[in-house]
């Protein structure tokens, strides 16, 4: 039995061994077999940008047909991020228009992209921009690995229709946690305890949808040099935080946020002087304060400002002193007259100068009223300052209580002072008041005047109140390097207005033998989506009919107008029309629209004559060289404005 046992122990050895290295050739065997998934290159459309991809670096196939300039590029050998992919790719000579497949590599942003002809497309130059790729050919770098599937800043993305798999972009979530993606209406829907426990345990994160447009970095209402800096947009939801105001459960009294119908800026310039007494000036407060009640004062609707005057003007509060009705209403009790002359022209200067500013809470898209209280008369001249004040964009209301008695008319510094003071001599702007004691009779008529903001015709200036139209000369003649002088010319017009959709507002029309519609009035409400338009108008080339061209622009763009808004056509040519000009310069004349004519070398000066809005040495220009045409900017500019300020007042 003992020389048994090891035998047996030695057979079952045996066997195990065999069976191990059975089992290793089986699964050498089975390696062998089981072929390696081949790596998918991502393929996408030509308009997808760069920016809209979260990876720094990957592969990508690029479908035929990307050299059409409508898929944008900006920049050599190193693009904006709001390239298109594939057509910097063209571009840069990495693929021709067959498409194919290319190696992508994000770098930093930089300023100065310049823009050159390459290959079939055209790139542009562009200030500044706060991402950059390069492309290279599609030779994957040793451990390197590249994503099958691309991760996109939105889930809903062009290239989902070409059969790419897209994902969300999703924040690393913090070590030892388990983060799930939140979308923004689950993550609004979170309640506010159970939000400040995330909060201080592991953070959400958030599947945000980016606007592509470049969005400008702060907003300048009128002159805005140099292109504006853009910026991604502002992340709504970010990880761990939760605003304090919505942490606090203590209940407050709720605030107005002002009457959104009545959003204006307003100045009450109040009489000071000796001559008033301190019993009217109570009245003059009680007044005041009736008006404040009766806005509804807010940071949505109305802010109130308050300037005193005698000999000479002091703000007692400006607009963003005190942003509700209640407040004002106690700051208006602890006003104290100053005493004095009752200089009303130094005062108006003043608030011209002064008041409306960004500083003192103006806030530009809101119409500026002043409102004059005096009583009786002014003790100097106010025509001038008045005028100044409503060049400026100021509608100045006179509020005149107790005015001269006609034996009293001799010792008036200014006869019929609130006529010439005032927006309009309709009546609209002015009132006459007979005595202090009726004054409150005042109170709604004001208010329902002042919230009239379509009848507040000295917020009209010439920079915010006009639809205009470019007529742009894309003929062979013109040349592409000449073209995008043109369009810099276009740009920087545009710059000088105050675009929004309430302001001044830009469309453009290119024409050759036919004509095209490049964007309407209604299309960009803003003044960096306005340039970016015009310098994204592709070079058309062909013949050269102004005629049809003015008509096209009557017809597809004036047609559009708003009512109140004043039209004006900028034409640019290069040469003479094929066919006359004379009966559509006529139908323009007629539709009310002025019509500014650019010729440049071979334009001929009769014909633009004919076409301009007469006088038409006022309207119509002539430049030897495309180079030039940046020295008629301000001239032009000048015209539109000094036409304008020319108008009626009644």
């Amino acid at each position: 039995m003992g020389i048994i046992a090891p035998t047996m122990k030695a057979s079952v050895i045996e066997v195990l061994l065999v069976l191990l290295v059975t089992g290793i050739h089986s699964n050498k065997e089975t390696a062998k077999k089981i072929k390696r998934p081949k790596f998918a290159v991502p393929q996408i459309n030509c308009d997808v940008k760069a920016g809209k991809i979260i990876n720094p670096e990957f592969m990508v196939k690029c479908p035929a047909g990307c050299q059409d300039p409508k898929y944008h590029v900006y920049g050599t050998g190193v693009y904006a991020s709001y390239s298109s992919v594939c057509g910097a790719a063209v571009h840069s000579g990495v693929l021709d228009n067959s498409g194919g497949k290319i190696l992508v590599r994000k770098v930093a942003g930089q300023s100065g992209y310049k823009g050159s002809y390459a290959n079939g497309v055209q790139s542009l130059s562009l200030p500044r921009w706060r991402e950059s790729f390069i492309i290279s050919e599609s030779k994957p770098q040793k451990g390197v690995t590249y994503p099958s599937a691309l991760t996109y800043s939105s889930s809903k993305h062009p290239a989902a229709k070409a059969g790419e798999t897209t994902k969300a972009y999703e924040k690393p979530s913090i070590t030892g946690t388990t983060t799930q993606p939140v979308t923004l209406t689950q993550a609004l829907a979170i309640p506010v305890a159970e939000a400040t426990h995330r909060a201080t345990l592991k953070p959400f994160t958030a599947s945000v949808t980016s606007d592509p447009r470049p969005q400008p970095v702060g907003h300048r209402s009128q002159d805005t040099g140099e292109m504006d800096l853009w910026r991604p947009g502002p992340v709504l939801l970010d990880s761990g935080f939760v605003p304090k105001e919505e942490l606090s459960t203590q209940s407050s009294e709720p605030v107005s946020q002002g009457d959104p119908n009545c959003k204006v800026d307003l100045s009450f310039l109040i009489d000071g002087s000796a001559s008033i007494g301190k019993r009217r000036f109570r009245i003059q407060k009680q007044f005041l304060a009736d008006v404040v009640q009766a806005l509804d004062v807010g940071p949505a609707g109305p802010l109130v400002g308050v300037v005193q005057y005698g000999d000479n003007p002091a703000t007692q509060f400006n607009l963003k002193t005190h942003t509700n009705s209640q407040d004002l209403k106690t700051a208006i009790e602890k006003i104290t007259q100053r005493g004095g002359l009752s200089n009303v022209g130094r005062a108006i200067s003043f608030v011209t100068k002064s008041f409306f500013s960004k500083a003192n809470g103006n806030r530009g898209g809101a119409p500026n009223v002043a409102v004059v209280l005096v009583d009786g008369w002014p003790t100097d001249k106010v025509e001038e300052a008045s005028r100044v004040a409503r060049e400026s964009g100021i509608n100045v209301f006179f509020i005149t209580v107790e005015g001269a008695a006609e034996s009293e008319k001799p010792y008036v510094t200014e006869p019929n002072f609130a006529s010439k003071a005032v927006c309009r001599t309709n009546g609209f702007y002015s009132f006459n008041v007979p005595s202090w004691l009726s004054l409150p009779k005042t109170v709604q008529p004001l208010v329902k005047r002042v919230c009239d903001t379509d009848r507040l015709a000295c917020s009209k200036t010439c920079l915010n109140s006009a639809d205009i139209g470019f007529v742009i000369d894309g003929s062979s003649s013109v040349g592409t390097s000449n073209f995008r002088t043109v369009l810099q010319f276009v740009a920087n017009l545009s710059k000088e207005f105050e675009i929004s959709d309430t302001d001044t507002r830009v469309g453009a029309v290119q024409y050759t033998y036919e004509q095209r519609l490049e964007f309407g009035f209604h299309k960009y409400n803003t003044k960096a989506d306005v340039l970016s338009a015009i310098r994204r108008v592709g070079y058309w080339s062909g013949g050269t009919s102004t005629g049809a061209a003015i008509q096209y622009a009557l017809e597809q763009l004036f047609k559009k107008s708003k009512p109140n808004k004043r039209k004006v056509m900028i034409l640019i040519t290069d040469g003479r029309s094929y066919d006359d000009v004379r009966i559509p310069a006529m139908a323009a004349y007629q539709k009310g629209v002025i019509t500014y004519a650019i010729g440049i070398q071979w334009a001929a000066q009769e014909e633009l004559e004919v076409i301009a809005t007469h006088p038409a040495r006022d309207h119509s220009f002539f430049v030897d060289e495309f180079d030039n045409l940046y020295k008629f900017v301000p001239r032009i500019i000048q015209n539109i404005c000094t036409e304008f300020n020319a108008q009626p007042r009644n």
